[in-house]
């Protein structure tokens, strides 16, 4: 008999369980969309590209400037692939839903595990809101009115950016207004404990050291937590357990399951400002 390492699982089981890859018949052709869809965004689009926020080769973030004279809200994407795969030009399409709402996006890039380990590639995405704070005002952003959203790994990054210490980078207390976290990773033990930890080399101290399931819910703000009704049962229980474990802070949580979706398809949702996800987003940005 197998034995189980997580909850239920045995090795083998959560190997399938994260695996999207392999759950997803056509993921191929869904990453080659992606892609497609983003190169068109970036020549139909006023757009400035490899913008650098820090030091590090991976330190740099493409801006989709805000279509009016401004100050408009912004809001920061943070893309997924499991903190070691993708780039931020894979995701350009996004600005696509909040241009069409006025505001401006930033699309940020990280340096990817195993070039640094997880605390180096979160502070990086901490630093890169920073940046947007300070210069928001050059693209047309207005720095009082920023919202973050990310799909997979980027919905860990986004909720780990909800609990900074600002102070810590230079900005103040609820520089982010609101966040949408998408098909998100929220607990990184099972990810420890899954075929996932033979790149990122997670120990035990600093998986939960990067959980937000583990982290003082933030005190203001609103967060969207999206999943996909297509989706297997670890992510469905990672989205219900940020939502139980955040829901005694201050903030406006609203859980979304997307009839239809699945892991891949649920992002692509941006790329069309009509759907009930991009909508779902600008209204809690407009609320927020």
């Amino acid at each position: 008999m197998s034995r189980l390492v997580f909850l239920g699982y045995d090795r083998e089981a959560l190997d399938r369980e994260y695996d999207n890859r392999r759950k997803v018949a056509d993921s191929a052709a869904w990453l080659d969309r992606w892609a497609r869809d983003s190169a068109r965004a970036r020549q139909e689009l006023p757009c400035r590209l490899d913008v650098a926020y820090g030091p590090h080769p991976g330190e740099t973030l493409d801006v989709f400037p805000a279509p009016g004279p401004g100050p408009a809200p912004v809001q920061v994407f943070v893309h997924g692939g499991y903190w070691h795969r993708l780039d931020k030009s894979d995701f350009s399409f996004v600005a696509r839903a909040f241009r069409a709402a006025g505001a401006a996006t930033v699309v940020v890039n990280y340096a990817l595990i195993p070039a640094v380990d997880m605390d180096e590639l979160v502070r990086q995405c901490r630093a890169a809101v920073a940046w947007v704070w300070r210069h928001a005002a050059s693209f047309g952003g207005d720095p009082a009115r920023i919202h973050v959203s990310g799909h997979s790994a980027g919905g860990h990054l986004i909720a780990m950016v909800m609990a900074t210490e600002w102070e810590r980078f230079g900005a103040p207390p609820g520089v982010v207004r609101s966040g949408a976290g998408l098909s998100g990773l929220y607990d990184l033990e099972p990810i420890r404990l899954c075929y996932l930890n033979d790149v990122l080399g997670l120990t035990a101290e600093a998986a939960r050291r990067a959980s937000p399931v583990h982290l003082p819910p933030p005190a203001r703000g609103r967060l969207l937590l999206g999943v996909g009704a297509l989706e297997g049962a670890e992510y469905h229980r990672q989205t219900r357990a940020l939502a139980d474990a955040w829901s005694t802070g201050g903030m406006e949580l609203t859980v979304m399951e997307l009839a239809g979706h699945h892991h891949f398809s649920i992002v692509s949702e941006l790329a069309d400002p009509t759907a009930g996800l991009s909508r779902a987003i600008v209204e809690m940005m407009d609320a927020a």
